[in-house]
């Protein structure tokens, strides 16, 4: 009988014993699971904190006095082309400015449009990091030989001359700037091929021109034919890429 007791004590010793150890491992990893909880919303935070102060060096401001204020904080862009005129024929003058990384030549140039408002401040209204190609490509060549930007009419124009020649006009409809010309040139042995969309008029114009036969007064040849007057906007369109997609 004794052996029997002594038998049930050590049995219920040892389920205590058993059940102390797994509250304990249960309590330690309850304790370890809230502490990696705790150091992940830590780090969640942080990072979140870094991604914000990031953003706020990479941002253009919004509104400022003139073109150099709103090259955002980081200052890795300056600025290359700026053009000047009515764009919103609000009968105030607005600016189109180009960026450019300062110590890479291959990298996109972000292109903003700045709106004048009334009390002669300006306002961030546009930003495309297409619609001007880059200055040069991988192996060091330069894409054109002479580039402009301009305001006239209320028009945006961007003019890219080399040994192919792309054209691209911009209107402002409503709150959109949208592309209402783009236009290509393209030279081969003896002859000159053009494209243009005209997207107010709806019309595709092709043209060619014959050097060959008279250098002089050459043989030119142009089809017109209809097209949908489609909408592309300024923030999205690359002119250069236009006739490729």
């Amino acid at each position: 009988m004794k052996k029997l007791i002594t038998l049930i004590f050590a049995t219920a010793s040892l389920f205590q014993s058993c059940g102390n150890d797994r509250l304990k491992k249960a309590k330690e990893s309850v304790q370890q699971t809230t502490e990696v909880a705790e150091k992940d919303s830590i780090e969640e935070f942080h990072e979140e904190f870094d991604y914000a102060e990031e953003d706020e060096l990479y941002a253009y401001p919004k509104t400022g006095n003139k073109a150099e204020d709103f090259l955002p904080k980081i200052g890795i862009y300056e600025i290359q082309y700026e053009g000047k005129g009515d764009l919103n024929n609000d009968g105030l003058s607005d600016l189109a400015v180009v960026l450019r990384v300062k110590d890479n030549k291959t990298q996109a140039r972000p292109t903003l449009i700045l709106l004048q408002i009334q009390n002669k401040t300006y306002r961030l209204d546009k930003v495309s990091n297409f619609v001007m190609p880059i200055e040069y490509n991988e192996y060091d060549y330069k894409l054109f030989d002479t580039e402009e930007i301009s305001i006239e009419n209320g028009e945006l124009n961007i003019k890219l001359y080399g040994k192919d020649n792309s054209f691209g006009t911009f209107k402002y409809f409503g709150n959109d700037l949208l592309l209402s010309s783009v236009e290509a040139f393209y030279r081969g042995a003896g002859s000159q091929e053009g494209i243009k969309y005209d997207f107010l008029k709806g019309e595709q114009t092709t043209t060619e021109i014959d050097l060959i036969s008279d250098v002089e007064n050459p043989k030119v040849t142009e089809n017109k034919n209809s097209i949908d007057k489609e909408k592309h906007y300024f923030e999205n369109i690359s002119i250069i890429d236009f006739f490729n997609n």
